[in-house]
């Protein structure tokens, strides 16, 4: 089990404060008093935040108020100057090599855009993890492609293709098989439906949510899409002030009074929301 959390409450401005332990759930991922600054700029600073397992979480903010920047510190990317990072009740800066292989193992990343390497076919874009971490036949490798290509919706013939051959609504779905190789507990997806029509972005939010339910996956997936946190996230969690100012479920975030999140969730490009308990006339 993971290491227990504590339970989020928001004040009257939307501010996140902690409160009581919960231990009903499952900690995937934990994050506490992080601080990310480059040279005298501080991007993050006392940031907390948990991940339970098996739900979406989205993770929302301002453009440029550094919610890849906190993807990136998860993922060790980024060096963080203050603060702990647990995944799967693990420290990370704790855990010896052999056990950080074995996490790494347990993870897989969609970054912005795919992030597919050019030169190579989508299958071999899957097996890039594979080769990197198991030793399989490459007979196996190219059944395991085929498998992860199907799992997210693609054709067995794109198997052979390269990415300047897809849509951008298949580099996603791509990207998203290579994050599956390994068969991971959680997934980090960046910006996912970036970029993607309407349609191609509703199937992916479908998608996503298939996967977490048929998989048992835990997904952390920064997003500024509405319908995505609308369609797909259990919870949301808000980046502003360098932390994070408030978490819950998208019924809470259209009570919190804070200007930023109120102007998100409650202004005139998130009028297609329908407030809890609102008159139709």
């Amino acid at each position: 089990m993971g290491t227990p959390v504590t339970t989020a409450l928001a004040d009257k401005h939307g501010t996140t404060r902690q409160d009581e332990p919960d231990t009903s759930r499952e900690v995937i991922l934990s994050v506490r008093g992080i601080k990310v600054a480059f040279g005298e700029t501080v991007v993050l600073e006392d940031l907390s935040l948990d991940v339970f397992r098996g739900e979406i979480l989205g993770f929302v903010g301002a453009s440029g108020a550094g919610k890849s920047v906190l993807l990136r510190t998860i993922l060790g990317l980024n060096v963080k100057q203050a603060g702990t990072i647990q995944l799967f009740g693990t420290d990370l800066e704790k855990v010896s090599e052999s056990d950080r292989l074995a996490m790494d193992m347990r993870y897989g990343v969609l970054f912005q855009h795919g992030a597919l390497f050019s030169s190579l076919t989508v299958r071999e874009n899957i097996q890039i993890p594979m080769r990197e971490y198991l030793d399989l036949s490459q007979q196996l490798m190219d059944e395991l492609a085929l498998l992860k290509i199907e799992l997210v919706g693609l054709d067995s013939a794109s198997a052979n293709k390269y990415p300047s051959q897809l849509s951008g609504g298949m580099i996603k779905r791509a990207a998203l098989a290579r994050a599956l190789a390994l068969d991971p507990d959680i997934v980090f997806l960046d910006e996912p439906t970036s970029g993607l029509d309407p349609i191609s972005a509703a199937e992916f939010d479908e998608l996503v949510v298939k996967l977490r339910d048929t998989m048992g996956l835990t997904v952390y997936m920064v997003t500024h899409d509405l319908d995505s946190l609308m369609s797909a996230c259990d919870r949301v969690a808000v980046l502003g002030n360098r932390k994070v100012l408030v978490e819950g479920t998208i019924e809470h975030m259209l009570t919190v009074e804070e200007p930023w999140v109120k102007s998100y969730f409650r202004g005139k490009r998130a009028r297609q929301i329908q407030r809890p308990n609102k008159t139709q006339s």
